[in-house]
């Protein structure tokens, strides 16, 4: 009985996930409330109180179930091999990340919800506090990267690791998010790959230029 009784907590979380997704996207985070949610999941108030302890818990909660495509596909970890290219790496990881919004439907939702469908006033304080953290977990990994290819003589020191790692978490999100305004205006896999290869062919000293089949073929989403 008791693990019955488990599984349908567990049921019954989802089901008021899953109602919060489909209605955040809808109307936006600040325009759903904690009893819209309950009535489209068939639930009591109580319910949802019972395993969230506010909106923002609730979101976070949403957001921790469907990871958005800059956090796990940059978890990159510790030094890389000899024999392995930090910026090819780093290429291959912002390409996954482009390929899992094209083709994954909830991960695609759930990005638009955090980038379009959220106003950071007091009551989601905690959900920009999450948003920040994980910005900055993803900075911290690619200037890792950065910092690897910098001491093999792979890119130059013209710009801090910092800075770099910056730029190229704007270009990849900011392709992700006008891809998302109008998905038949480009193909996202595709160009999002020749963009970050003219980017980081950039940053390479002469010594180290890749040359221009490194990395794979194009892509097509």
């Amino acid at each position: 009985m008791a693990r019955r009784t488990k599984d349908e907590a567990l049921a019954t979380r989802h089901c008021i996930l899953d109602a919060a997704e489909l209605l955040f996207q809808q109307h936006g985070v600040s325009r759903t409330s904690l009893q819209d949610i309950a009535q489209a999941a068939d639930l009591t108030r109580g319910a949802i109180y019972w395993h969230f302890k506010d909106k923002a818990d609730l979101f976070n909660a949403m957001m921790e179930r469907a990871t958005l495509p800059l956090e796990e596909s940059l978890a990159i970890g510790e030094e890389l091999p000899p024999d392995q290219d930090p910026l090819a790496f780093i290429e291959d990881r912002f390409v996954q990340a482009l390929r899992l919004t094209v083709h994954h439907a909830p991960t695609r939702r759930v990005f638009e919800i955090a980038t379009h469908k959220v106003e950071y006033v007091d009551e989601l304080q905690a959900v920009r506090d999450r948003h920040l953290l994980n910005r900055n977990q993803c900075l911290d990994q690619v200037e890792l990267m950065l910092k690897q290819a910098a001491r093999r003589g792979i890119i130059g020191r013209r710009a801090p690791a910092r800075s770099i790692a910056l730029g190229l978490h704007a270009l990849v999100d900011g392709l992700i998010q006008n891809w998302m305004l109008d998905p038949q205006a480009f193909d996202l896999v595709r160009v999002g790959r020749q963009v970050l290869r003219a980017y980081l062919a950039g940053l390479r000293t002469e010594a180290c230029a890749a040359p221009a089949a490194a990395g794979g073929t194009e892509d097509a989403a």
